[in-house]
Parts: C-alpha cells; sequence; structure tokens
C-alpha cells in the first residue's frame, strides 16, 4: 500500500482506515478515509505497513523536512509502549496548545475521550520555556535517542505548620542574625533557625527578614537592614527567594535551606516540633517566572530529589507572585 503526501497531511483511503484507524488508532477519520500525520506514516513505513508515502520510503522521509526525528522516537517509543497516541493537531485534538501528542490510556484511542498524558517531545539540546510546562509530559530525547518522561503539574505547596512566634531580639553579623535568649517557640516550635547552643539561635538572613517584616525580630535597622544585607549577598536573587520563603510560611509549609541537595529549600509540611521531625517532602528551587530550562539541568534536578525521597518542586516568581511547577520522572 502507498499513501499520498498532500501537504503536511498523509492521505489514505477506505482500506488505509479501516487497517490503521478503525483498528489500530492512527490518524484522524474523514468521509470514510484517513488522515495521518507524517509523523504516523513514517511509523508505518518503518513498520512495514506501507511501501511508501509520497514516492517516499522510510529513510526518505525522516530525513525529509515533513518529519521531526524527535517526535518520531517519542512516538515509536509510546506505540512500543502499547499506547495508542494522536499528534495534537487543531481539529485533532482538544487543547493542542503546548503539546506534541495526546496520548490514550492502554486499551483506548482516539475515539475514546480518556486523556493518559499530554506529551511535548524536546531534544536534550533543546531550549524549554518554564511557561511551556504544567499539565504536560516533558519527554526528552537524548543523543542517543533514549527518552526520558517528566511529569510536569502546577499544583500549589500546602501545609499545616503554623506556630505563633513571641517577639524576639536579634543581632545582625555578616550572613546572619544571632537571637540570644530566644523564646523557645523560635525553634522549638516554629523551626526557625539553628541552635548555636542553649542560649541562641541563629536565623539565616531570609528567615531574619521574614520575621523582622512581621514585626516579630527586632534588629538594628530593622527589616530594611536585613534586606540590605541580603540582597548585598545575594543580588536580586534574595528577594526572590525572600517571596518564595513568605508564601510558603503563609501556605503553612516550613522551608529549610537545601544547599546540601542544590537546591534553595527543602520544606516541612506538618511540624510540631523539632523533637518530632518527618521528612522533608519537596526540594524547592527559586526562578524567575521567564526562566528557560536546559533539560539537561532540569533532569538533574528531578534525579537528584528523587534520589533523596523528595520531589522537585520550581517558584515562579513575577513580582509578589509565585506560581509552583511540580516535576517528576515517570514511566508512562
Amino acid at each position: 500500500m502507498e499513501l499520498e503526501l498532500d501537504g503536511d497531511v498523509v492521505r489514505g483511503g477506505n482500506r488505509a482506515r479501516e487497517r490503521f484507524y478503525d483498528s489500530r488508532g492512527y490518524g484522524r477519520a474523514r468521509d470514510g478515509e484517513v488522515d495521518l500525520a507524517p509523523v504516523e506514516a513514517a511509523h508505518l513505513l518503518f513498520r512495514g505497513d506501507v511501501e511508501a508515502v509520497g514516492g517516499m520510503d522510510f529513510r526518505e522521509l525522516l530525513a525529509s523536512a515533513a518529519v521531526s526525528a524527535v517526535d518520531f522516537f517519542v512516538y515509536r517509543d509510546l506505540r512500543d509502549r502499547g499506547f495508542y497516541l494522536t499528534p495534537a493537531r487543531e481539529g485533532w485534538v482538544d487543547d493542542p496548545d503546548g503539546v506534541d501528542f495526546v496520548v490514550y490510556p492502554r486499551g483506548q484511542g482516539p475515539w475514546d475521550d480518556a486523556v493518559a498524558h499530554r506529551v511535548r517531545a524536546v531534544g536534550e539540546r533543546d531550549s524549554v520555556p518554564v511557561a511551556s510546562l504544567g499539565n504536560c509530559t516533558l519527554a526528552v530525547v537524548d543523543e542517543e535517542s533514549e527518552i526520558t518522561y517528566l511529569g510536569t503539574d502546577h499544583a500549589p505547596v500546602t501545609g499545616d505548620s503554623h506556630a505563633d512566634v513571641p517577639p524576639v531580639d536579634g543581632e545582625l553579623l555578616d550572613e546572619r542574625v544571632l537571637c540570644w535568649d530566644p523564646p523557645g517557640a523560635l525553634y522549638e516550635r516554629a523551626f526557625y533557625g539553628q541552635r548555636v547552643d542553649d542560649d541562641a539561635v541563629q536565623l539565616s538572613l531570609v528567615e531574619a527578614a521574614h520575621l523582622a517584616r512581621a514585626g516579630t525580630l527586632s534588629v538594628a535597622g530593622g527589616a530594611d537592614a536585613v534586606v540590605a544585607r541580603g540582597r548585598a549577598v545575594e543580588g536580586e536573587r534574595f528577594d526572590r527567594r525572600l517571596t518564595v520563603y513568605a508564601a510558603l510560611r503563609e501556605a503553612g509549609v516550613v522551608p529549610k535551606t537545601g544547599f546540601k541537595f542544590g537546591a534553595d529549600f527543602r520544606t516541612y509540611a506538618d511540624v510540631d516540633g523539632v523533637d518530632d521531625l518527618g521528612h522533608s517532602e519537596l526540594l524547592v528551587r527559586v526562578l524567575s517566572a521567564d526562566h528557560t530550562f536546559d533539560p539537561r539541568d532540569l533532569a538533574l534536578d528531578v534525579r537528584l530529589a528523587h534520589g533523596v525521597r523528595k520531589t522537585m518542586a520550581f517558584a515562579l516568581v513575577a513580582g509578589g507572585d509565585v506560581e509552583w511547577l511540580r516535576v517528576e520522572r515517570l514511566t508512562p
């Protein structure tokens, strides 16, 4: 069987519809015939189900401008995993924006309503704007054409960690604030800072700035002095981290430094006291809302978080607003 290439669509007749769409979920039914995307036709050529497409064999079609090699390798992999999927074209699927394929649950196809994954295919050296992620699965094709799947989702970060802290005095020293004879609730209950000894707790600059802005911490120069020190140390990154720190505390989540994990924060969603401290759930990296990912760096962050039994969350800051993006490695 040969199929015809008509612009960016491959046309097949009634026999092709019965063989490819009705029985195996390829393409889109049209007036008793079938339209295929070139990547679907390339897969049929690869399998030997058709002899030619527009006079081209598989090698010629894959090398043409009609088919992206990255898209083909993702399409083939998902088919090999037992999924039916449809290229995300206008009129072919609902909400095609931002993705390349709509993947159906195993045993279902384009004639059903359920969707298992909305997949965006990229190469390992492509740039990925953070605004393009969320509610989709990122399929990253590396230089050996192996594929890593990363689930991305805009999920809020919430917790039940709320503790009142009495007023406390502090002294700004270099890159931290030292609190002498602080109330026990500061560290033991609310998990601010770290104990230096029985008589003192040290606060990070971001913790101190948050408490000073809330009117809980008194320090020479007030909150402005702490923020100025933070900016001197970190530049504008400090303001983004402070925005995210405040948002986490407001959401009932305790943030602590994530430095040893290569992140900005690790978080605890349910803190009653440091004597009964559970496992931290998230690693948080703070980014500007217009950030662009390198897929290699994204995969590294997710792998590291998974290796320490945490989920990777990116806090996307625009002005005073924070949007959350969670990314986890998955196997379709």
